[in-house]
């Protein structure tokens, strides 16, 4: 075999219609495009979602809810996954490699969820109301 040889399978690549090139081709005269009307002119079309003058339904409908650009930037940790994590010092950076958070992430908050049983020293990273008792309960501190 060589490659000037190869040939795409039998069926496999259809000849594309040619429209327009007279009665016999079966796609003479107006070419599929029917009679009259915007869709048969060259060049005539509408922008996505136009309904032909008609309050778009994009435009009916009412707006609503915001998703916040920044949000990427924060992250939640729970105590759980320091529990697995087993660091006595946890930063960001430690937080970052052991793959708890997005390598985007500037804050990070711990969330009370699961259990803590070892002392975790946490410099950088914020804890909620719960998470937070948990920590200092377990003997660990935040700073």
């Amino acid at each position: 075999m060589e490659l000037n040889s190869i040939k795409p399978a039998d069926g496999a690549r259809r000849a594309r219609r040619r429209v327009g090139r007279g009665i016999g081709s079966g796609l003479g005269k107006t070419a599929g495009r029917g009679h009259k009307g915007q869709k048969s002119r060259s060049g005539g079309y509408h922008k996505v979602g136009f309904e032909g003058g008609q309050m778009p339904l994009q435009r009916r409908l009412p707006k609503r809810g915001f998703k916040s650009a920044s949000l990427k930037y924060n992250a939640e940790v729970t105590l759980a996954d320091l529990e697995r994590l087993g660091a006595a010092e946890v930063n960001l950076l430690v937080l970052k490699q052991a793959g708890l958070v997005r390598e985007l992430a500037k804050v990070v908050k711990v969330i009370k969820t699961g259990e803590l049983t070892r002392a975790v020293k946490l410099s950088g990273i914020g804890a909620t109301a719960g998470a937070k008792a948990a920590i200092e309960a377990a003997g660990g501190s935040l700073a």
